[in-house]
This record gives C-alpha cells, sequence and structure tokens, in this order.
C-alpha cells in the first residue's frame, strides 16, 4: 500500500539550501495550492501552503534551478515538526519533486 502524499503547487518562498553538520544536503520551500474540490455534491476552495523538506543529494541537485514561483508536482510524507519555541507545524518530507511549468 502507497501512503504517498502528492501535492500540486507553486513555490511562494525562495527555496533554501542548507547542509546538515554530517553533510547531508537540505532545501527547504514552501508549496502554495490552490484548487476546486467536490464535497458532499458541492464546489468548495482548497488552499494551503506548507512548508516542504527535501533531503539528500539526489533530490536537493534537482532543486538548485527551482524559483519563486515555478509549479511543482511533489510527492512524500506529511510528518510534524516542532520548532524551537515547540510550535507544532506539518511538514511534507518530499521523496519525489517534478517541475511542472
Amino acid at each position: 500500500m502507497d501512503n504517498s502524499t502528492v501535492l500540486v503547487g507553486s513555490i511562494c518562498r525562495q527555496p533554501e539550501h542548507s547542509e546538515s553538520p554530517a553533510g547531508i544536503p537540505h532545501t527547504v520551500l514552501v508549496l502554495e495550492h490552490r484548487s476546486n474540490q467536490m464535497e458532499a455534491g458541492l464546489n468548495r476552495q482548497a488552499y494551503v501552503r506548507i512548508q516542504v523538506v527535501l533531503t539528500g543529494t539526489a533530490l536537493t541537485q534537482h532543486t538548485r534551478q527551482l524559483t519563486l514561483g515555478n509549479m511543482v508536482k511533489v510527492s512524500g510524507f506529511l510528518n510534524r515538526h516542532q520548532s524551537r519555541s515547540g510550535q507544532a507545524k506539518l511538514v511534507l518530507h518530499a521523496q519525489q519533486i517534478e517541475h511542472i511549468s
């Protein structure tokens, strides 16, 4: 059973590239998704902004050409992150990313 989450949207914040103390490359971007969905027979506007984390050389090399406004399709898994201040947020950990525009 595949439990991947797939989201299509535009990059709404410039991607941030960093490296862990162990030398593992990371890219963090914020994805904005807008769509119309059917719910209980009614049309509903869906909107979300979510932080996307890409880890490892293969994924982060692919993100070097991505910039603000690019449309991407991301698949991965959702996880809870807690900030230093103790605030929790939902984050999408990408396992695959595709530039679609």
